[in-house]
Order: C-alpha cells, then structure tokens, then sequence
C-alpha cells in the first residue's frame, strides 16, 4: 500500500534534492531562496533541517558527512531512488491545491475604510515596489539560468533549467499583470473616495 502523501513543502525540499546535486542544509535554503520564495515558500532554515530530517527517516534521502579543513565536517543530502519515485508520485498524482492569492496589501486594502487619508495610495504604491524589485530579481534569476545555471551546478546535462526558466517565465507574466492590475487599483480607490461622504 502506497503512503500518504507527504506535506508540499516535503517535497519542495525533495524536488530541489531531484536536480541531482548533494546539497546541505544551509544550500538546500539557498536554493529555495533564488527560486522557489517567487512562487511558493521561503524556507526558514530550522523548517528545511526538519523536512530533510523527514526526507532521511523515510528512506527518500541519504546524507554522509563531508570533511572540511578547518571547519566541522559538513552534511550534504542527495536524493535515492526511493526518493526519485516518490517525488514522480506527488507531481503525477497528488491532486492540486487551489490557488490562493494572499496578498497583506490586499486585506489591508478590503478594511480600507478605516485608513488615514493617502494611506491606501500609499499601500498600493509599495506593493508596486515590492512587485518591480520582484521582476528585477526574475531577470536575474533568468540570467543565471541562462549561463547555465547556479555557479555551484556542476552538471553538464543539457536543458537541465529549461522548466525552471519556463516557470521564471511565468512569473514574469503573472508579476507584469499584477503591476497593470494595480494601476487600474489606485485609480478605483481614487473614485471610491472622491464618492464617499466626508467625515
């Protein structure tokens, strides 16, 4: 009998492990950092110990200690066998949470009859920024991918970042029409105010 399926940030950790690069905790975060925080977790560092801890006890991942002169020995995670198939079970079969959209900006904004004046504008204004400097850090991401990959892949496999560009991509599309989304935004909010009664 098959088990459960795992929680998704299990296999987030495990998928990063599928590239194929012995990673250690510390890089596991990194990793997730440059590119799954665009589109769906941003690990803390105890949570990634946790789900490798998981990842070994189930048999989905293997450690050893690697020496390090001068420093304590380092423990780098790869993905098994076991893992490889587990990881293709939860992307094959797992149904699909639904999409959330959780936006801090967006329930400040739907209480927004209880902020000072300019203070939705302004609300709106630094979910902007925040979404540029998003955009600017896709392009980054993008380039990277584009030379091949993060300077520690030492992989030569060919195409091997061509579906993460693809999602980097996505990204892109998704943050560009939020930033024309949020144009027409503070235009409406705008209106909605000059139609309220004072006071």
């Amino acid at each position: 009998m098959e088990r459960d399926f795992l929680p998704t940030t299990t296999y987030a950790v495990l998928g990063l492990l599928g590239f194929g690069q012995e990673l250690s905790g510390y890089e596991v975060r990194q990793w997730a950092l440059r590119s799954l925080r665009f589109f769906f977790w941003t690990p803390a560092q105890s949570h990634v110990y946790r789900e490798l801890r998981r990842l070994e006890e189930l048999g989905l991942a293997a450690s050893r200690d690697v020496p390090q002169e001068g420093r304590p020995d380092k423990r780098v995670f790869a993905i098994t066998e076991e893992g490889r198939r587990e990881l293709s079970r939860w992307i094959d079969e797992a149904p699909l949470a639904p999409p959330v959209l959780k936006y801090d900006s967006a329930l400040r904004l739907f209480f927004g009859q209880h902020a000072r004046p300019g203070r939705l504008e302004e609300i709106i204004d630094e979910h902007r920024a925040a979404v540029q400097q998003t955009l600017d850090e896709l392009d980054a991401v993008r380039a990277v991918l584009a030379a091949g990959g993060p300077p520690e892949d030492t992989s030569e496999e060919a195409g091997r970042w061509a579906l993460a560009d693809a999602v980097a991509v996505w990204g892109q599309k998704l943050w560009r029409s939020d930033l024309a989304a949020l144009g027409r935004l503070r235009r409406e909010v705008a209106a909605a105010r000059a139609r309220r009664p004072a006071g």
